[in-house]
């Protein structure tokens, strides 16, 4: 072999062994798996949970790896994440606590009618509302935010929805209980399903209609399955549903201290208000396209939205009662919800 031989292998070998410490230097300590409902083009996935990923890794330098896996690609049904993250099958999940119904009737009070404002102002109410009174029911998990999306809209197939009456006998597809009590009080029929399931229930007319923010529709193509969208005047929305970014106890538990501060500087009260607002922006664009398409948008006037207040007022006295037959202050604590998306709203 000649020396030039010998000397260029020499020297491969080197850079080989300096990649090879680099990369075992630069090697994650922790792996950390995110898993949720949505597709990758959505608002959750794109602007919010990837973004955040890459904002954990570079304040970890490297140390944290973050995996995200949208459209349940680990498995399971979007009802089972949160006992995906509380037994560890993910590090962390963003979902709703909603599609466990009865599970979390304390969070309910934010998916009340006309307890909701903005996303921006309902989410950091949320947080705040968790420190005071939810800490017992999100024991199992560590959580990283609670937080809203902007007001849900009505969407329909086949005809508008003007007035309190046109639902009476409307199958609808409902979000949370507290809907679902809402839909029934005005003679519509309720139909309880996860996001994913809405298109193809639209598609086939197994629902005349749909309670979502105009956010989730561009990535579903909601907006292509029906003709006509109805939403609420006035600060205060007919309902929203509460969602959970959540991170397993014993992951959070076995990170060093410093890495533990990563987290919680992109956790809670940190984040609320961020998320909030991105979720009221992401409505935008669902509605442009709506309008784009020509489909009508009704925007009911400050006389029927306060028809829709008064018929709906025995769902939150529902919420009340069944919260004073577990000891707790439920009318305190309705009261105190809407205190805090009052202090917030801007």
């Amino acid at each position: 072999m000649t020396t030039r031989i010998k000397t260029t292998m020499l020297r491969v070998t080197a850079a080989a062994a300096l990649c090879l410490g680099a990369t075992t230097a630069l090697a994650a300590e922790f792996t950390l798996k995110v898993h949720h409902f949505l597709p990758p083009q959505s608002a959750a996935h794109s602007q919010f949970i990837k973004p955040w990923a890459d904002k954990v890794e570079a304040e970890s330098e490297g140390r944290i790896e973050v995996q995200i896996y949208p459209a349940m690609q680990l498995g399971g049904k979007p009802p089972q994440l949160f006992d995906q993250v509380r037994s560890g099958v993910a590090d962390i999940v963003w979902t709703l606590p909603g599609y466990t119904r009865g599970r979390f009737p304390i969070t309910a009070v934010f998916e009340l009618p006309f307890i909701a404002g903005n996303a921006e102002a309902t989410s950091q109410a949320a947080w705040d509302f968790y420190q005071e009174y939810l800490r017992e029911e999100y024991a199992d998990v560590h959580p990283l935010l609670l937080h809203a999306h902007a007001g849900g809209t009505l969407h329909t197939v086949d005809r508008p929805v003007k007035k309190l009456e046109d639902l009476k006998g409307m199958k609808i597809r409902t979000p949370t209980q507290s809907a679902t009590e809402l839909l029934e009080l005005v003679g519509a029929v309720p139909v309880g399903m996860p996001v994913p399931s809405v298109p193809q229930a639209l598609s086939k007319k197994v629902v005349d209609g749909a309670m979502l923010p105009y956010e989730v529709t561009m990535p579903l193509k909601v907006h292509e399955l029906v003709g006509y969208h109805t939403e609420m005047s006035g600060d205060r929305q007919v309902n929203t549903s509460v969602f959970l970014f959540a991170m397993n106890n014993k992951t959070y538990e076995q990170l060093p201290d410093d890495l533990k501060q990563v987290i919680d500087r992109n956790s809670g009260a940190n984040i609320a208000r961020e998320v909030g607002a991105l979720w009221d922006r992401a409505d935008q664009p669902g509605r442009q396209a709506a309008s784009k398409r020509g489909n009508e948008i009704t925007v009911l006037p400050p006389e029927e939205v306060e028809r829709w207040r008064e018929a709906t007022l025995p769902v939150r006295e529902h919420w009340i009662a069944q919260m004073e037959e577990r000891g707790l202050p439920g009318r305190q604590m309705l009261e105190d919800a809407d205190r805090l998306v009052k202090q917030y709203t801007r």
